[in-house]
């Protein structure tokens, strides 16, 4: 019976198998495994912290930018309304002077007094646009990029021959 387990091909086989796996636990391979395995899983580990880390630098970040860009917006918006203001207060002005010295000119020939209000008005119009040139310079150096800016500075100019009218 021994003599037929021994010439049995699955009985060499199985002890070949176990002859392999004391080997490999005598050297302690299973050991040197568990200590590849520790060191893969530290380092996986090390890098999910950094992601986290970034993660929380990026989103720190982003709260910093959001605050900064509402802040240049408010700036912005402060500015426009400023210029707004400072034209509106120009042309109410110019509008006095130019009332009184119609006034005063009344007795003057007709053609002398349209001249002189045309030439009042495109005064006015000149200014206007240089407050609001001056005004989107400022926007633009706050806030904008180039492509915006070109848009903004095109409405403005566009606008304000209607808000002086």
């Amino acid at each position: 019976m021994l003599h037929e387990i021994l010439n049995e091909g699955e009985t060499w086989v199985a002890v070949g198998f176990v002859l392999v796996v004391a080997l490999l636990v005598w050297k302690g391979v299973p050991g040197m495994i568990g200590k590849m395995l520790d060191q893969r899983a530290a380092v996986i580990s090390a890098e999910l912290e950094e992601a986290r880390r970034l993660r929380v630098e990026a989103a720190a970040l982003l709260a910093d930018y959001q605050k900064r860009a509402a802040g240049a917006e408010a700036e912005a918006q402060s500015i426009i309304a400023a210029a707004t203001a400072d034209a509106a207060q120009f042309q109410k002005e110019s509008r006095t002077a130019l009332e009184a010295q119609i006034a005063r000119r009344a007795a003057g020939a007709q053609e002398k007094i349209a001249q002189a209000e045309a030439a009042a008005l495109n005064e006015i119009r000149a200014l206007a646009a240089d407050s609001a040139v001056n005004a989107a310079q400022k926007l633009i150096a706050a806030r904008l990029d180039e492509a915006r800016a070109k848009t903004l500075i095109a409405d403005s100019i566009k606008g304000l021959g209607e808000k002086l009218n």
